[in-house]
């Protein structure tokens, strides 16, 4: 690992979605692993394709329920989460959420979005009662997961100017937000800016001792790095119908970044 001032002790858990294991984002999770293991950190790594993941949320994930009642999921989700009657499976990864202290989740970009696999993957492990509603803190604040620390890891085939201010493919904060903001600090946890590979179809054995050593130094602040300023929803900047106030969002920001405040500005 880079030279560093020593983080203390910390658990991870890194979510892998490739179905290649010889895949660079299957290397880059082995990567990751490794180098956080040796820098004193206990990791657990959840690779969705090895563990033949089911991505589909259906009946069978909630053991109790009546077959001939209907499957409302909100509803029925909520009910086993707080009975402790989920699947195994998804109980096993709401342990590792519960366990960890940051969570990176490495996956291609497919369609601007993650992979199936892992999309099933938060379909089905941030249930109702775990995730959100009435049991749980607020979303956008004090969270469920709060104190947790967020890193998407993610491969992309374009260029990195498609991706940027004036890019056809929009900027990549705007296609991460439903990860970044919906997922990560919906649930409390602290998301930092992500990592990006791109131009990822084809990786020289050079270009990669060049991606390591930078997702290495990634790696080393994962718990120093200040994470993605986004406002909380009881800190005065949303009324009621929570919509950002008037006047509220820094001069000259529009789109999805009203909803982030200046970095190094109090909440």
């Amino acid at each position: 690992m880079s030279e560093a001032t020593p983080q203390p002790r910390k658990k991870i858990l890194i979510v892998s979605a490739h179905p290649e294991p010889r895949s660079l984002n299957a290397s880059l999770t082995s990567f990751a692993a490794e180098e956080l293991r040796a820098a004193g950190h206990e990791v657990r790594v959840s690779d969705l394709y090895a563990m033949k993941w089911k991505a589909g949320v259906d009946a069978d994930d909630f053991p109790d329920h009546v077959a001939d009642r209907r499957l409302d999921v909100l509803t029925v989700s909520g009910e086993a989460t707080l009975a402790g009657r989920l699947s195994p499976d998804i109980a096993a990864e709401q342990e590792k959420l519960r366990w960890s202290d940051a969570v990176i989740l490495q996956f291609p970009m497919w369609w601007f979005s993650v992979p199936a696999i892992l999309k099933g993957w938060i379909d089905r492990v941030f249930t109702f009662e775990f995730a959100h509603g009435p049991a749980v803190p607020p979303p956008y604040s004090e969270g469920v997961l709060t104190g947790r620390r967020a890193l998407v890891s993610v491969t992309v085939g374009a260029r990195e100017s498609a991706f940027a201010d004036r890019g056809i493919h929009g900027q990549l904060s705007d296609v991460l937000f439903p990860l970044q903001h919906g997922l990560f600090w919906f649930t409390g946890m602290a998301p930092l800016e992500p990592f990006a590979l791109y131009d990822s179809l084809d990786v020289s054995e050079e270009r990669f001792e060049e991606v390591k050593r930078e997702y290495g130094r990634r790696l080393d602040r994962l718990f120093t790095d200040e994470p993605v300023p986004f406002r909380t929803l009881t800190g005065g900047d949303y009324g009621r119908d929570m919509r950002l106030l008037p006047g509220v969002e820094t001069a000259g920001t529009s789109g999805l970044d009203i909803h982030a405040r200046p970095r190094g500005s109090a909440l």
